[in-house]
This record gives C-alpha cells, sequence and structure tokens, in this order.
C-alpha cells in the first residue's frame, strides 16, 4: 500500500492500519456528515489490529483512571504524529467526538472501502488476516496530498466457511437466522451472570486471525463499556 509518513510510528504506536481517502473520491452520504471546508482534501483513518494497541494503553501511567483511555490514547497519539509527520497540513480530528452531536463518522463504510471490512453474521468487520480483531481508533481531516492508499485485497472469510462455529457458539441462539437479532442478544446479555455479559462466544469461535485475538482484559474492557450502554438503555425503557 502507499505509505503513510512515519508509518512505523504508527505501528508501534499500536495504530498499524492506516488509510488516505481523497475526500473527491468518497461517496456523497460519507462525505455528508463531516462537513467539509473548501481547503479539505484527504482523510486519514486509522485502526488498530491485534494486541499492541492495548499493551500501549495499559503501559500509561493513570490510564485505569481515565474513563476512555483507548480513545485518550489514540488521540494523543494520532496528535503527536501529525505534529512530527505533517507540521504544516491543517488538520482536525472527526473521530472520536470530532462531530456535532447527530452526526457520525460513516466508519464500517470506510473500512469497506479501505478493503479492511467485511460483514459478519455477529455484526463485526472481518478479514482473512486479523479476523474481528481491529477497530477504528481515529478519522482525520487535513488538507494534505498524500498519495492515497490503494484499497486492501482480500476475499471475505465468512463465505468459504461452512462450518459457521459462530452461529452454533451463540448461546443466545440470536445468529440462528444466519444474521444477528439484536434484541435477542441484548435480552440474553442482561440476564443475571450471563455467558456473554463480558465476552461474545460467538466471536471468539470465529477460526479467523485467532493469532491476534486480544487478550482478555481488553475483551472485558470493551464488553463493559458496551454492557453499561444496554444497562441504560433498559433502565430508560422500563422508567
Amino acid at each position: 500500500m502507499a505509505s503513510v509518513p512515519m508509518q512505523q510510528y504508527l505501528d508501534d504506536a499500536g495504530l498499524n492500519r492506516q488509510h488516505v481517502f481523497a475526500l473527491e473520491q468518497l461517496p456523497a452520504e460519507v462525505r455528508a456528515p463531516l462537513e467539509l471546508q473548501p481547503h479539505e482534501r484527504q482523510l486519514i483513518l486509522l485502526a488498530h489490529a491485534g494486541r499492541r494497541l492495548w499493551q500501549r494503553v495499559q503501559a500509561q501511567p493513570g490510564a485505569e483512571a481515565i474513563a476512555h483511555p483507548i480513545d485518550t490514547y489514540s488521540v494523543d497519539a494520532a496528535r503527536r504524529w501529525l505534529a512530527q509527520a505533517l507540521p504544516r497540513a491543517r488538520c482536525r480530528i472527526v473521530y472520536p467526538n470530532g462531530l456535532p452531536a447527530g452526526r457520525h463518522v460513516a466508519l464500517q463504510r470506510l473500512g469497506g472501502l479501505a478493503g479492511w471490512h467485511h460483514a459478519t453474521p455477529f455484526m463485526l468487520g472481518i478479514d482473512a488476516h486479523y479476523g474481528s480483531w481491529f477497530a477504528y481508533r481515529v478519522a482525520i481531516i487535513t488538507d494534505t496530498a498524500l498519495p492515497p492508499t490503494p484499497p486492501r485485497q482480500g476475499s471475505h472469510p465468512c463465505l468459504g466457511c461452512s462450518a459457521k462455529p459462530c452461529i452454533s457458539s451463540c448461546p443466545s441462539q440470536a445468529l440462528a437466522s444466519g444474521t444477528l437479532d439484536a434484541m435477542s442478544c441484548q435480552r440474553h446479555r442482561l440476564q443475571p451472570d450471563s455467558v456473554c455479559a463480558l465476552d461474545c462466544p460467538a466471536r471468539t469461535a470465529c477460526p479467523v486471525g485467532t493469532g491476534h485475538r486480544y487478550d482478555s482484559s481488553q475483551i472485558r474492557h470493551g464488553a463493559r463499556a458496551s454492557l453499561a450502554a444496554l444497562q441504560r438503555l433498559a433502565a430508560e425503557r422500563e422508567a
């Protein structure tokens, strides 16, 4: 792929997936929420894959006291990179928390355009190398003229998977139809002592990219956040 300036710096920081998009080539529905300015030309998408980012986050002093340690670390690392690699560029971070309420960066769509993201029955992105063990971390709008990154070439691993262990491993049978029944999944996660509360057996049953699977502390960290959101939503429904 086209090289990003100081790519090794980002790799070492754990932001080891990078893609440069030309804004003019993005679909209109992807550009629309970004409130683009005339001078802005590119979107740089940074993601992590595998375990390194979490290791870097945990090594930060006081990380356990930060409300959103992954977001905080990723944005700080991206800003340090921008200051060194693109010191004259005009940049703004639009993800995370960079757009007004109600506007969202189409991360999964961008991941698909980058060749990183294929849909799974359990509704996470997957590719043939990392499996589902990656996530979008920072999106930056810039006035740069970097070489756009060619899409990553790779087949959709789910299409050649006949066993479908993700479906059979789901305790709530929320994947029985081949696609996620979100309400069934949520109800099961909210049950007392649910095995799905802080893990996703369907995801961990997937055989793709197992060498890059997050360690248990990272899995629990992400699951705690989503479980808390479900609990808040359930409480609002009952109020």
